[in-house]
């Protein structure tokens, strides 16, 4: 905020648009600019500084975005150590693995009578299709026989990141193209992935058949916080790349007030957010609520720097930032979350009773 009310800031100089310009040479124009395009420039470079501070980073997936094929993306900035843990919904968990079982997903129309795909077994994601038979159906079989072997091997709860991970394993050992997929990166990496509203999913209603077959163990989604919020706790300083809102941006966001509020262990929330969304502040949604503020709830350590909000399109906006940064930024050593988050949560526990 300083110098925010003055005259003081960099003098536009309409920038030269070339030929043949590198995603580097893009963005630092759209720097040069205004609107959300400036936005845009400021989340890359955070998400810069978040990477080369060594800040524990994570990915929060919201809206369809592994559909249209945003899973390798993904992949790649897992594999270069750019994302530590993930917040996802079921949805895009389960339509990634299409893509590692070789289940057919196809460009489609938007401009089309449902009702007549509807009569062809053709499921419609805007203007992505997917067939009924040959793959939803093909996957939920798949998703029910490896939620059962799950079942078989905890005699304890698990998290949804311990199904996750799991699923993974099952497709890094299964499927056909196994490298299509960011699931598969999440287990050949130790990253957690975490489906706190797994029932709102296509992976929730593959367990209403397991119900009825006795099946009696399913992901426990209050691990989820306890695993998350240990995260936070254990790291130095913590930031996140929300794609879209709901779910996913909360659930990230909220292990700020799990530790300040709830357990009283530890204050400040998140060093660094960087949100990409289409959604109003003004209607009291979460999805549209500004990063500033969840500084009132402790999300964020302040609400002063290091938070933009780029009001476009994850489509666009994610490969943008995401070619950037692998452009810009070396290899990091990966973290392996998912193999500590347990000794964490024992040590936050302990920690917690300890003080209370």
């Amino acid at each position: 905020m300083n110098g925010a009310h003055s005259f003081k800031g960099k003098k536009i100089d309409p920038p030269l648009i070339s030929k043949n310009m590198t995603v580097s040479q893009l963005v630092h124009f759209f720097g040069s600019t205004g609107y959300n395009a400036r936005r845009l420039f400021e989340a890359a470079n955070i998400m810069k500084e978040m990477i080369e501070s060594g800040c524990t980073t994570c990915l929060t997936l919201a809206g369809a975005l592994t559909p249209i094929g945003m899973g390798n993306t993904i992949r790649t900035l897992i594999k270069n150590g750019f994302v530590d843990w993930i917040v996802t919904t079921g949805a895009n968990v389960y339509h990634d693995l299409h893509f590692a079982y070789d289940l057919p997903v196809r460009q489609g129309h938007f401009q089309v009578d449902d009702d007549v795909l509807y009569s062809k077994q053709i499921v419609r994601i805007y203007d992505v299709y997917i067939k009924e038979v040959g793959t939803l159906q093909a996957q939920d079989i798949i998703i029910q026989r490896e939620i059962k072997k799950i079942e078989k091997s905890h005699s304890e709860p698990y998290s949804t990141a311990d199904m996750s991970h799991k699923l993974g394993k099952a497709a890094y050992e299964n499927s056909i193209n196994p490298e299509k997929s960011f699931l598969v990166s999440a287990y050949e990496n130790d990253v957690p992935v975490f489906i706190p509203a797994i029932s709102d999913s296509s992976l929730g209603l593959n367990m209403l058949p397991l119900i009825f077959e006795d099946v009696t163990r399913f992901p426990n989604v209050m691990l989820d916080i306890a695993e998350s919020t240990a995260i936070l706790w254990k790291s130095k300083a913590s930031g996140g790349i929300e794609l879209g809102g709901g779910v996913p941006k909360n659930f990230f966001q909220q292990t700020g007030p799990a530790l300040y509020q709830i357990l009283k262990l530890k204050d400040g929330g998140h060093d660094y957010v960087i949100q990409i969304t289409d959604a109003r502040p003004d209607t009291g949604g979460l999805s549209g609520a500004t990063i500033q503020e969840g500084k009132s709830w402790g999300k964020i350590k302040t609400s002063h720097r290091n938070n933009v909000i780029v009001y476009g399109d994850s489509s666009i906006c994610f490969p943008i930032i995401s070619s950037y940064i692998l452009s810009e930024c070396k290899k990091r050593p990966i973290k392996r979350l998912y193999s500590k988050k347990n000794g964490w949560v024992e040590q936050m526990k302990n920690e917690y009773l300890k003080n209370k």
